[in-house]
């Protein structure tokens, strides 16, 4: 009697949840899953499309010149670019990517892009190590102002 009552225990509550979870769930879960992702694709499009056509250019926008210090610089970690401003209004790219072992720039302080992982340091104004392990230079990444943004060119 265990055995069918707990049989019948499940199936019943498979049945009398699976037509409520399944009629109710699935209706709301897909009509949701469906709005949310098109509501959020459609805003993120819709944010994009105006950023990605704000460049003359083409390129992709990094971010607002006003993160980039004098004297100092940001990670675009996504883009996996960091840009400086070594002098005022001049801006230089490199890859966020060491060219110690391949880890990524955590930061850019005191005039230095720094690898967390080994401290490495690179200068802001070329990409060159001044210290740590690291041997070779950044990579120069090409980077423009277009308007009030940084862009990858």
């Amino acid at each position: 009697m265990v055995a069918l009552a707990g049989a019948g225990a499940p199936i019943l509550a498979a049945c009398g949840g699976g037509d409520d979870a399944a009629g109710g769930g699935t209706t709301p879960s897909a009509g949701g899953s469906s709005t949310a992702p098109s509501a959020g694709a459609s805003s993120s499009a819709s944010s994009s499309a105006p950023s990605s056509s704000a460049p003359a250019s083409g390129g992709s926008v990094l971010g607002p010149v006003s993160d980039v210090p004098v004297g100092g610089g940001k990670v675009f970690t996504d883009a996996k670019v960091v840009v400086t401003q070594p002098t005022a209004g001049q801006y230089k790219g490199f890859s966020a990517v060491c060219t110690h072992q391949g880890n990524p720039i955590g930061s850019v302080e005191n005039g230095q892009i720094i690898c967390p992982f080994h401290n490495s340091h690179f200068s802001i104004t070329d990409g060159s190590p001044v210290s740590g392990p690291a041997q070779t230079a950044l990579p120069a990444v090409n980077v423009k102002v277009d308007g009030t943004n940084i862009v990858e060119a």
